[in-house]
């Protein structure tokens, strides 16, 4: 049977979240369940690495908008390294995504770049370095043996992993390294929240990062051109009404629900919506046209203007 890899997928991995700490830079609040954008940090990098086999977050069980496994440091509070050490057991891949769950820029194509890096270059672990070429070893991919292997020294070193530094564990790895200032910007402050909530509302932003909060706050896990649906809904708009538009994307979206919600559906259903808007426009265009049964305005002289296409007079109407 061919692997992920062999069927052009990415690697087999699982996944470790460390969703604990203190948060003493943002005064103790709890930084996971910050939201920016309308979602908790922690279901935002959750969406990040969705695809990995089991997902396993090591803090105090939370609700999420993705199912997980749960586990606890021992003690609580015991540091990044004891934490990865708590999560790792309940990791059975060959390779492991290790972040943090304060990555409000993370996505899955950075996911996916990384584990591409460390099975390109045979190294054991591959991580993001930040907009100042530092290492983030919190948002890294690493093979799964590698690390108990430094976990278990570092452990009969010391009598225990609690409270060591990463640099301690990574120190000991063949690492390769990925440059994304984006994806490596993790909040530890309240103006580095700030910073994320500006920038996911700029307008090169704000429309896919909108459409991944409905996904997640419906449940939703399909890959939609939204292309499709905004031509879609322009053509509703300009050639019935503008209220046709939202109307109509609404019913393509139930109409691709009832045919089984496939990306293929959704296109499908938006396909014969688009032809039907446009049809509707051409005749819209002949109306006036004489044809020989009709006139080309009605005996009253006034034109002829369906009951919903009320003028519009917003200040922005043209």
């Amino acid at each position: 049977m061919p692997s992920v890899q062999d069927v052009g997928g990415p690697v087999a991995h699982d996944a470790v979240v460390l969703a604990g700490g203190g948060a003493r830079r943002l005064g103790g609040a709890d930084k996971p369940g910050v939201r920016v954008g309308g979602r908790a940090l922690l279901d935002r990098v959750l969406g990040a690495c969705s695809e990995a086999g089991a997902t396993v977050v090591v803090a105090a069980p939370r609700p999420t908008a993705r199912p997980v496994r749960w586990a606890r440091e021992d003690p609580p509070g015991a540091g990044p390294v004891a934490a990865l050490g708590a999560g790792l057991r309940h990791t059975t891949a060959d390779t492991v995504v290790v972040l943090s769950a304060d990555l409000p820029f993370l996505a899955a194509d950075a996911v996916r770049r990384l584990l591409a890096a460390l099975d390109g270059q045979g190294a054991e672990g591959a991580l993001l370095t930040d907009a100042d070429g530092r290492d983030q070893p919190l948002v890294a991919v690493y093979r799964t043996s590698a690390l108990r292997r430094e976990l278990a020294a570092l452990g009969e070193e010391h009598g225990g992993l609690a409270g060591l530094p990463l640099r301690r564990l990574t120190a000991g790895l063949d690492l390769t390294r990925v440059p994304d200032p984006v994806a490596s910007f993790d909040c530890d402050t309240w103006d580095d929240i700030a910073t994320a909530r500006a920038r996911i509302r700029e307008h090169g932003h704000v429309l896919d990062e909108w459409i991944s909060a409905v996904k997640d706050e419906l449940g939703i896990d399909l890959d939609v051109d939204t292309g499709v649906l905004l031509d879609l809904a322009r053509d509703a708009a300009h050639g019935v009404a503008r209220p046709a538009a939202p109307l109509t994307t609404f019913l393509v979206g139930y109409a691709a629900g009832q045919a089984g919600g496939s990306p293929e559906a959704v296109a499908e259903a938006a396909r014969k919506a688009t032809a039907l808007a446009l049809r509707w426009a051409e005749e819209t265009g002949e109306a006036g046209k004489p044809d020989g049964n009709a006139a080309a305005t009605p005996a009253d002289g006034q034109p002829d203007v369906a009951p919903d296409a009320t003028p519009d007079t917003r200040p922005d109407a043209g």
